[in-house]
């Protein structure tokens, strides 16, 4: 028996869309709680690298998408996609990058358990790159880090975002003046020295759902403790990526996650 058959509580085969790639619904434990995500394994018994997607947005918005996860196991990958707490059936509440990070450190280890797995690459879209910077600080053992469009201050959000002011206040609990130790508790900018993997930071300058500051200032602060870290900024282009260039960077970035020693 596969020895991650004794991480995951539950699990029940997905509709995929690749016919050399497995997709399965998993339920496994995070602080207790069962939580939800989705499995992705191309077939054979070789060794891969491991791929952790850390999705965007809260709740409803930004969910998992199978295609999505389908076109990074397809570059070769065994790739984890936590729902995150409270979602598609999961137990407990999303908290914007509070509690719910520990859904992304637990599926850090599942990954980890897998047997097919050799080594462990974090990516985060959006909101997801605060969960893949605080999984980074925790797990120690990650090979290299990818955060697109990424959130890196929780407070730019807040400033940035008035669309999510409603949400975040009741997520959070009240606005950054009132309770700024909950926003920076959320903000892992001050913990970075913790990180040891390369890092990797793709952004568009035209991003109006979150600026190309939270890049530029992930990149400063990693540049100013001497990690490596490598940017690319696409100056014509927003959160979303037309189709043909999406395709281009997801191989381009894959490729070099694999390159990282």
């Amino acid at each position: 028996m596969n020895v991650i058959d004794d991480v995951i509580i539950e699990r029940s085969l997905f509709p995929s869309p690749h016919p050399e790639i497995k997709l399965s619904i998993v339920t496994y434990l995070s602080q207790g709680l069962k939580v939800k995500g989705l499995l992705a394994e191309p077939q054979g018994e070789d060794k891969l690298d491991g791929f952790l997607y850390l999705r965007g947005g809260q709740n409803n918005v930004g969910q998992v998408r199978p295609g999505r996860i389908i076109q990074f196991a397809s570059q070769g990958f065994i790739v984890f996609a936590p729902f995150y707490r409270g979602n598609r059936g999961g137990e407990g509440v999303e908290d914007f990058a509070g509690d719910d990070r520990h859904d992304a450190f637990a599926a850090f280890q599942l990954l980890e358990q897998h047997q097919r797995v050799s080594r462990i690459h974090v990516f985060g879209f959006s909101r997801g790159g605060v969960m893949a910077l605080w999984t980074a600080i925790e797990c120690q053992k990650i090979a290299s880090l990818v955060t697109w469009g990424g959130v890196s201050d929780m407070f730019l959000t807040y400033e940035e975002r008035v669309d999510l002011r409603r949400m975040m206040k009741r997520v959070i609990g009240g606005t950054p003046s009132k309770y700024p130790e909950r926003y920076k508790w959320r903000t892992p900018l001050n913990q970075l020295e913790r990180m040891n993997c390369p890092v990797l930071i793709i952004h568009g300058v035209q991003d109006y759902n979150v600026s190309v500051v939270h890049a530029e200032i992930l990149e400063e602060k990693l540049k100013a403790l001497n990690k490596t870290v490598e940017t690319w900024y696409f100056k014509e282009y927003t959160h979303y990526f037309p189709p043909r260039v999406n395709r281009q960077t997801v191989e381009k970035l894959t490729n070099w996650m694999k390159n990282q020693k």
